[in-house]
């Protein structure tokens, strides 16, 4: 079971920072209003929380979780 609490933490991170990189994106590029700007700041600052929450030493828990993002990203 923690092996896929940690999947779903590695998952929802990605989520989290690919959602706060890609509306400000929208903003600049493609004309989004300006008040997306919020909820990309919320969705950096989630990310940010939930790095704090993996379980393993921080330099091994962002390397795992750049496959991740990339996987996802890919997905999206």
């Amino acid at each position: 079971m923690q092996v896929i609490s940690t999947i779903l933490l590695f998952i929802v991170t990605a989520i989290a920072e690919i959602v706060g990189c890609y509306l400000p994106y929208l903003w600049l590029k493609k004309s989004a209003q300006i008040w997306v700007l919020i909820p990309a700041a919320a969705s950096l600052a989630l990310f940010v929380w939930l790095l704090s929450l993996h379980p393993a030493a921080a330099g091994r828990v962002y390397a795992a979780y750049g496959g991740v993002y990339v996987f996802t990203a890919f997905e999206s």
